[in-house]
């Protein structure tokens, strides 16, 4: 059964192609501007014609979003390309996790899903380098044991360079030495060493809390940067929010 299951994120779109439960081909558009029905029609024919995907040949299409105003809209262009509705998973949609709370995301809620699927019989940690930064933790039963909500790094950063006269853009990478003599030096520092203990002082504390030692999970678009940085960070998985939506929606 081939499903496409996408994740609308508050920055990007991302979008899987599932051959039974892997992911074979995944790709990322840009959530802002917020397009029309039309307009994610034609964008999307076009990247199914690069990536070879023909319509009709897929059976379920699940979304998970954070942008209410955009899943009416991309539910639109599915209906019109594939023919069918699409299956609208979040916090609420039955899973082996308990949500505990009504204000949950569906990402965070997918991420949890995900690593309970995928590594049963361990606690979890979830870190989760999107447009806000998110570690969150489930038992070997399901049971959700919280979640910590922090400014994005991304976020962060945009907010920083567009609120200074004189700090540029800058790649986000690891820096050439943790002490900056020049500009550029001296952000990458501060953003990656800054969050990279941020993240670990989460793990460390949450282990304390829960007395464990979880396994660790990073996802997210900068979650690459900081795993060779740390031991603390055990598996990355880009695709790890767009798995456990489709774990929530592929026997619905």
């Amino acid at each position: 059964m081939n499903s496409i299951v996408i994740n609308v994120g508050n920055s990007n779109i991302r979008f899987g192609l599932f051959d039974d439960d892997n992911c074979d081909v995944s790709w990322v558009i840009n959530t802002k501007p917020y397009r029309t029905a039309d307009e994610l029609y034609v964008q999307m024919l076009m990247l199914y014609q690069t990536y070879k995907i023909e319509p009709k040949e897929i059976t379920k299409v699940i979304i998970g979003s954070v942008v209410p105003q955009l899943t009416k809209v991309i539910g639109s262009a599915i209906k019109k390309i594939h023919g069918i509705s699409p299956v609208i998973v979040d916090r609420s949609t039955p899973s082996g996790v308990q949500a505990k709370s009504k204000q949950m995301g569906t990402d965070i809620y997918a991420n949890l899903v995900a690593a309970h699927t995928m590594y049963p019989d361990r606690k979890k940690i979830i870190i989760d380098f999107g447009t806000a930064l998110t570690a969150s933790c489930v038992t070997e039963t399901g049971e959700t044991l919280g979640v910590i909500i922090a400014p994005g790094i991304v976020t962060s950063l945009n907010s920083l360079i567009s609120h200074t006269a004189q700090l540029p853009e800058i790649e986000l990478k690891k820096p050439k030495s943790v002490l900056g003599l020049d500009t550029v030096t001296c952000m990458q520092s501060g953003m990656v060493y800054g969050f990279l203990g941020m993240v670990e002082g989460f793990i460390d504390r949450i282990n304390e809390e829960v007395n464990d030692d979880c396994f660790v999970i990073a996802t997210g678009g900068v979650s690459h940067v900081y795993k060779p940085l740390t031991t603390k960070i055990h598996i990355t998985d880009r695709l790890h929010t767009l798995k456990g939506l489709y774990f929530l929606g592929k026997d619905l």
